[in-house]
Parts: C-alpha cells; sequence; structure tokens
C-alpha cells in the first residue's frame, strides 16, 4: 500500500501465514481462542484473532513473549511451563474450554495440549510446521471423546471453503493494508536489523537465546 514503509514488507509472508490459520480457524465474535506459540507469527496470530473478534489467551513458554501478546490483544496469557494449560484454560471457561485453539510453534507437546483445551467439537488448527515423529501425541483421549476438529493450515493455500474468494497473494495484500491502517504494529516486533554478512550469528542467536530476540531482519 501506498506510503507504507518497506521494512513492513518482510512481514508480508509471515502475516498472512497468520492470517491464514485465523481464517482457518473460523473464529466468531466473543469467541474463546487459544493461540499457542507467541513468537512473530504467534503475535500476529494473537492480533488478527483479536481483531477477529476472539476473546485471546496466549500461551508460550517466555514471559517477554507474553508480556508483548498482552500489548497486541491477548486477554489472558499462560506460561506453559508453569502449570496445565488445558486446566487453566477449562477453569477460565467454566470447565468448558476454548472454542478455538491455533498451534502455531510446531511443536507435538504443545498441539497435544491444544487438543486438550478445547471444547467438545472444538476446533484446532495446526499451522507450525511439526517435524519428525509426533512424539508426544495421545489421540485415544480428549481428541478422540470431545470428537475435536484437527484442521491443518499451510501457506500454499488457503481454507478450501475460501478458496473461490480468497487467495495467498489477497492474505499478503490484506494484511499490509491492516499494517498501513495501523491495526497491526509490526515495526514494534523488530529485535535486530543486522547485516546479512553477519546473518550466521543472527541465527545462533535465535537458536541459542530466543528470549533475547523476536524478528531479526537482514539488511543487504
Amino acid at each position: 500500500p501506498s506510503g507504507l514503509e518497506p521494512l513492513a514488507g518482510a512481514f508480508a509472508r509471515v502475516g498472512a501465514i497468520a492470517y491464514n490459520a485465523v481464517l482457518g480457524a473460523d473464529i466468531h465474535l466473543g469467541e474463546n481462542v487459544a493461540v499457542f506459540g507467541q513468537g512473530v507469527i504467534g503475535l500476529l496470530t494473537t492480533r488478527l484473532a483479536q481483531l477477529s473478534g476472539a476473546r485471546v489467551t496466549a500461551v508460550d513458554a517466555l514471559d517477554g513473549r507474553l508480556t508483548t501478546a498482552r500489548e497486541y490483544g491477548a486477554l489472558h496469557t499462560l506460561n506453559a511451563r508453569t502449570g496445565t494449560v488445558a486446566e487453566q484454560i477449562r477453569q477460565a471457561t467454566g470447565g468448558v474450554g476454548a472454542d478455538v485453539a491455533i498451534e502455531i510453534s510446531g511443536v507435538y507437546p504443545a498441539l497435544q495440549e491444544a487438543m486438550r483445551s478445547v471444547t467438545v467439537g472444538g476446533r484446532v488448527v495446526a499451522s507450525g510446521f511439526y517435524q519428525g515423529d509426533g512424539i508426544g501425541l495421545r489421540l485415544g483421549d480428549e481428541f478422540h471423546h470431545n470428537r475435536v476438529q484437527l484442521v491443518c493450515s499451510q501457506i500454499g493455500g488457503v481454507p478450501p471453503q475460501l478458496a473461490g474468494r480468497w487467495t495467498v497473494e489477497r492474505l499478503q495484500q490484506t494484511f499490509l493494508s491492516l499494517v498501513a491502517e495501523g491495526r497491526i504494529d509490526v515495526k514494534s516486533l523488530v529485535s535486530h536489523i543486522v547485516p546479512v554478512a553477519d546473518a550466521a550469528d543472527a541465527y545462533a542467536l535465535l537458536d541459542e537465546r530466543p528470549a533475547d530476540a523476536l524478528q531479526i531482519v537482514l539488511e543487504f
């Protein structure tokens, strides 16, 4: 969009991933939505879910990211390392559970907890990139007995029911329009801008000290 600073363009793809997950969640006004993972994409998911009318509970293992999640619209935050998340979500919803959970960290135990956190017939959107064997998943428990709907969100396409109107290009354009309108702040997510020659150090920082960085932008 006209007048949008170039730095925002670095968020076009990650914003589309978050937007796709929210569309797949089919959120309705006033619903309780849990977002598992509050990295950059998770924070954008939290904001987009809140803009869609959800009461968002943000879940992460880093307190700093949970603080940012509150700034991005989360009504509640839960640290995954300090208690059982599903039980806390159920307690906060009168024993019912969340209407929807979006798992965007790509960690199997988080996906398991997301399935435990939703209500009977609830929906879980798996938007993380899961690798290797699904260690930690227990499909004979809440997933089975509560008839949980598991939806895969992948940026190669939009939810099938929206394919007649939405495209990945529209996801990116709409997200950047929301940024241009001031409804989503991406600039504050940038923790480091580093020369591309120092990219190896930037990756090492993300890998070894994730609490010290959020969005790293490479400068060419």
